[in-house]
């Protein structure tokens, strides 16, 4: 009899710990809107939709400065690309005006002789203008695109129905965790409790 007591009680304690903790979790989300309950005047709104802005412009601000700065997508785009790669384009390019604007009346020996002294000229002095041409677009790149507002501003658009099963996904086994262990909690305080009124 008093085994069952104390198992009643402690089944009791466990049912309002994993009640208690799956509140907790739904109303890390919802309600999405601030909603009034009626007689006390209370508004209640889940914890993320009420700090999206906040979480938002946070994760913006963390990830420019301190997991993936501009200046470091625009240096790693400029590594991967090949300066000799533009030369030669634009050699090719050059090529084909010289060969197509010159008058046909001028000699091809002629011809010849200016594209391969613009040729030489592209050699020595193109890679130094790429090099400051990309420094400049970086320069500008910087100063006038704001990465972390930008994604500030997909995450606020980003619909929070979206959100949430993402990160119920995400974290589909932890949050059964919590659960769990909210039970598992509820049921050792009841017991606990149960012994303490059997006792006293």
């Amino acid at each position: 009899m008093l085994a069952l007591r104390l198992l009643f009680l402690g089944s009791i304690g466990a049912l309002i710990g994993w009640i208690t903790n799956l509140l907790a979790i739904k109303l890390l989300f919802k309600p999405y809107e601030a909603m009034g309950i009626p007689i006390i005047g209370f508004k209640i709104q889940g914890l993320i939709p009420k700090r999206k802005a906040e979480i938002a412009k946070s994760i913006g601000a963390t990830i420019q400065e301190e997991l993936l700065s501009l200046e470091e997508i625009i240096d790693q785009f400029i590594s991967h690309q090949n300066n000799q790669e533009i030369i030669d384009l634009i050699k090719v390019k050059i090529n084909e005006i010289v060969g197509n604007r010159l008058p046909a009346i001028i000699p091809s020996a002629f011809k010849e002789k200016i594209v391969s002294y613009i040729n030489d000229v592209i050699d020595e002095e193109a890679g130094v203008l790429i090099s400051k041409t990309m420094e400049n677009m970086i320069h500008k790149a910087t100063t006038n695109i704001d990465l972390a507002g930008m994604i500030e501003g997909r995450i606020l658009d980003f619909p929070m129905e979206k959100l949430e099963e993402v990160v119920v996904k995400i974290a589909k086994d932890e949050l059964k965790h919590i659960e769990i262990l909210g039970a598992v909690l509820g049921f050792a305080i009841g017991l606990l409790q149960g012994i303490i009124l059997i006792y006293m």
